[in-house]
């Protein structure tokens, strides 16, 4: 018993170590953080007065949003756009590639737990650097609507956390891919496009039409984005948001869980040649 306890506690302190080493890694892009700060905030401007636009059209209320919502919506979402990763990375799948991932291997922390970690570090940089200044500029020239209680705004940032994660466990699924097919770059095209549209980066899901409402909800894209949005942006407030993050941590929970199978798989089929 001893024995366990010191392991996870050796495991707990490793994976701490990773995670503040993304952010020192992530840290060093100052200008990279300054230029996406500015980008989301520009493009936040844009889209809040066309959503305040289309609400004016429609006179009222589109699927719940009113325009204080509707605001709050975008700039959480221009925000957290460098938080959560909806674009993937493909630092796995060049190692992969390269023939590297056996390096990974041969370490004593599982990949898919060292590369969790180093996002986790990147994600925390991105939100402190980049959305917070978004957020405040979207503050400072909208009304916006916010969580209507301490409990909203707790349950926000474990909803916001398990985004990152649902989205970098889809995104490490996609780089395995290259053990079979070497070049994934199509499919990493296609899931951006696909992942883009239905986590709500573009729209509220609530105001696609049904039967596209319904793929998304069966996908786990709105847990990326649209689920901690709704939360922080006070449109889901109360038991809704028990739902709400129930439906995030299985999507996690399914998402590391194929991880893991896809590279017990791949790392049966990786054959590495060379000196």
């Amino acid at each position: 018993m001893a024995a366990r306890v010191c392991r996870l506690t050796n495991l707990m302190c490793t994976f701490w170590i990773l995670v503040r080493a993304g952010f020192r890694r992530h840290s060093t892009y100052r200008l990279a953080l300054l230029a996406g700060m500015v980008t989301n905030s520009v493009f936040g401007v844009i889209r809040a007065s066309v959503v305040l636009a289309a609400l004016a059209s429609a006179g009222k209320s589109i699927a719940g949003y009113d325009p204080a919502t509707a605001v709050a919506f975008v700039w959480w979402g221009q925000a957290l756009l460098g938080t959560v990763n909806l674009w993937g990375f493909q630092e796995v799948n060049a190692r992969v590639r390269t023939g590297d991932i056996a390096v990974d291997f041969l370490r004593p922390v599982d990949p898919q737990l060292a590369y969790l970690a180093g996002d986790l570090g990147r994600a925390g940089i991105n939100l402190v650097a980049r959305g917070l200044p978004t957020l405040a500029t979207g503050a400072l020239f909208f009304d916006l609507a916010w969580p209507p209680g301490v409990l909203s705004w707790a349950s926000g940032f474990v909803s916001l956390l398990l985004a990152v994660v649902v989205a970098f466990a889809g995104s490490f699924v996609v780089n395995l891919l290259a053990f079979w097919l070497v070049e994934v770059r199509g499919i990493r095209m296609l899931y951006m496009i696909v992942g883009g549209l239905l986590s709500g980066l573009y729209l509220p899901v609530p105001w696609f039409p049904d039967w596209l409402r319904t793929v998304a909800q069966w996908s786990p894209f709105p847990s990326m984005l649209q689920n901690p949005v709704d939360i922080l942006a006070g449109r889901v407030a109360g038991g809704d948001i028990t739902g709400t993050v129930a439906v995030q941590l299985f999507w996690a929970v399914a998402l590391l869980g194929l991880g893991q199978l896809v590279l017990s798989a791949g790392r049966r089929r990786l054959e590495v040649q060379g000196g």
